[in-house]
């Protein structure tokens, strides 16, 4: 019998968790991605399976990527898209992560940039 080793990953079980609550807040939602060097946001309409609003320290308008600041910037420059989109309130969907560092520094950018969670 095989073993569903990504299934039981803690990283993959409290990003399950988080966004089982997330979505059953009804609202849009504002989800990341952290990775070792960059950090990548989109605002989901997960009613119809599309993204209305992404960004990522990978766009050229972001000096830098990786740290705090860069992290500031995507979050603003999310939320900048979210309410050209129309979107104004959203769901903070951390996937597992730890709301520290860059996590909460794109939060803030987000807060900053006009969306509300």
């Amino acid at each position: 019998m095989a073993v569903k080793r990504y299934e039981n990953n803690g990283a993959v079980r409290r990003a399950r968790k988080v966004r089982s609550r997330v979505k059953a807040a009804g609202r849009l939602r504002l989800s990341i991605f952290r990775s070792a060097r960059h950090v990548y946001a989109q605002v989901i309409d997960d009613a119809k399976g599309t993204t209305l609003a992404a960004a990522s320290s990978l766009d050229e308008s972001i000096k830098n990527g990786g740290n705090k600041t860069g992290a500031e910037a995507v979050g603003k420059l999310v939320a900048e898209r979210a309410v050209k989109a129309g979107v104004s309130e959203v769901a903070f969907d951390r996937g597992g992560f730890a709301y520290h560092g860059r996590v909460q520094a794109l939060a803030e950018g987000a807060r900053a940039g006009g969306l509300k969670f």
